[in-house]
């Protein structure tokens, strides 16, 4: 019986991957993310360490497609106050005080609602050194500080916060095994979604988790 119904779970991830990978291919990358993440997501319930792997490389790409939209609109907005009735356009999206990291999920969790990519940088008050705090949350909270950038914020500028924010995600991975370390990875990838390196990650500790695995069952 658990056979069945672990061969079961394994054919439905399957089929996900395969509409995913479809999505993906017909440009449609909201819907390959969604489907990606969602037969991720599963394959991490079933310990399935080896689905997991193989599904990292179309989460990827889903993602890495809907940040070069967000980046090639050349649309780069600065917030301070933001409305229930904002009207989300593809671009970047610097978030400065007042608002705070909340009001950054908030805007990136409704693009993907919408289906608007986006490129969220959420940055808090300068500090006494004159750096800027940057900031995520999410199943944890990630922060790390930048140099301010020299006159207004541009794309490069964006793009170069939003990587050190994603490697600072990065060195919080954390685990005495494979497998701890694959659970530490999937939070952090609740949070810093679309940084290609916290990915690969996560494929590489889905690959030591299952050579584990293979190896205590043999």
């Amino acid at each position: 019986m658990a056979t069945r119904k672990a061969k079961g779970a394994g054919e439905k991830i399957d089929a996900l991957m395969e509409r995913a990978g479809e999505a993906l291919h017909k440009g449609a990358y909201f819907e390959a993310e969604r489907l990606s993440r969602d037969a991720l997501e599963r394959a991490h319930q079933a310990d399935d360490f080896e689905r997991m792997m193989r599904i990292a490389l179309p989460l990827q790409e889903a993602r890495r497609q809907k940040r070069m939209q967000a980046v090639d609109s050349g649309h780069l907005v600065c917030l301070t106050e933001m409305s229930d009735d904002f009207a989300i356009e593809p671009g970047a999206y610097l978030i400065e005080p007042m608002l705070v990291g909340a009001n950054g999920r908030d805007l990136r969790d409704r693009a993907n609602t919408e289906e608007v990519p986006v490129l969220v940088v959420v940055r808090e008050p300068e500090t006494r050194l004159r750096m800027w705090p940057i900031v995520m949350i999410g199943p944890v909270t990630v922060r790390t500080t930048v140099e301010p950038p020299e006159g207004e914020p541009d794309m490069a500028w964006m793009l170069a916060a939003s990587e050190a924010l994603g490697d600072a995600a990065l060195e919080m991975a954390s685990g005495n095994t494979a497998e701890d370390r694959v659970d530490s990875l999937m939070d952090l990838l609740g949070t810093i979604g679309d940084h290609e390196k916290l990915i690969q990650a996560l494929a590489e500790a889905c690959r030591e988790a299952h050579e584990e695995a293979q190896a205590v069952s043999s």
